[in-house]
């Protein structure tokens, strides 16, 4: 049985054609990637599991309800998935959202044209903090090590979302999504989302080691000083 969101028997079916062949299609066999993934997510996991069970009890303590947040996403090949991350939203964000954009037509526009908030009032305090370090992401480590994501790929997305990529989705799909991706290095939430799916087809279409070690080292400056994220 399909839903709304084009989902059915646990994947993305809003589009059924094949990736180009080229360049794209390697990243989708690589064992190299998911080599590199494994030996660069495990050593990280288990090095920062400290400051994950700090994270999780300072969630528990001061803002009462989930530390993680899960969703559905869409992975390689339409599969869906559940994400993991640190809980940055009030546990009633659903309704806020609904009543804001209901009420605030500028509010409206800005999420229609990023799919985010600059001033969201469903952050909490340590959620910021959280968002501003990216630490919230840390727990999608796990996804790595469970083969659902890649360190570096375009950032999961709603089913809702993948309407967005129309003929694109096919580039989205041919891989993992990543903890990182090459949006976020060229701009992160400044960009709109017409942007972000420009450029997740153009690291699929020039994938390669190199590229992919490339972004790993802007990401740094970026995650440091928590450029463009809010």
């Amino acid at each position: 049985m399909k839903n709304g969101s084009g989902v059915e028997a646990g994947r993305f079916n809003a589009w059924s054609g094949t990736l180009p062949a080229g360049r794209a299609y390697r990243v989708q066999s690589s064992r190299v990637k998911r080599a590199m993934d494994l030996a660069m997510a495990f050593p990280v996991l288990i090095l920062v599991s400290p400051l994950l069970m700090v994270i999780y009890a300072l969630l528990k303590v001061f803002d009462p309800g989930p530390a993680l947040f899960t969703q559905q996403r869409i992975g390689r090949d339409g599969q869906i998935f559940l994400v993991y991350k640190f809980r940055t939203m009030r546990v009633d964000a659903a309704e806020r959202l609904e009543h804001l954009l209901a009420n605030d037509p500028k509010a409206a526009a800005e999420w229609a044209e990023f799919q985010k908030l600059r001033n969201d009032p469903r952050v909490t305090l340590l959620g910021r903090i959280l968002r501003k370090s990216s630490l919230d992401e840390l727990p999608q480590l796990i996804n790595i090590m469970r083969g659902e994501m890649s360190v570096i790929g375009p950032r999961p997305v709603t089913a809702s979302e993948m309407q967005r990529y129309g003929g694109d989705v096919p580039f989205y799909t041919a891989v993992r999504p990543g903890v990182l991706g090459l949006w976020q290095v060229k701009g992160r939430n400044r960009l709109t989302y017409s942007q972000r799916v420009a450029y997740d087809v153009q690291y699929v279409k020039t994938w390669s080691i190199g590229q992919d070690l490339k972004i790993i080292l802007l990401a740094i400056p970026v995650v440091l000083f928590g450029k463009g994220a809010y």
